[in-house]
């Protein structure tokens, strides 16, 4: 099952244009891209990414620190 990203702003809503979508044959290396691409991610407008293997929601995370 192929890996991947899904950019998304706060409330959940898909960002898209000019953004790299890719695909990993391996959470792992999902994960890894992320932790590379992060920074440039959420310059780009994203606030939170969800991972997907194939059609289904692993988890998402925010891309910004915690409040308080």
């Amino acid at each position: 099952m192929p890996w991947s990203w899904r950019f998304e702003k706060a409330d959940g809503r898909a960002v898209d244009g000019g953004l790299p979508r890719e695909t990993f044959t391996t959470q792992a290396d999902a994960e890894t891209w992320l932790g590379e691409s992060w920074r440039e991610l959420a310059d780009s407008g994203v606030d939170q990414v969800t991972l997907m293997e194939d059609d289904v929601e692993v988890y998402e995370m925010s891309l910004h620190p915690p409040q308080g």
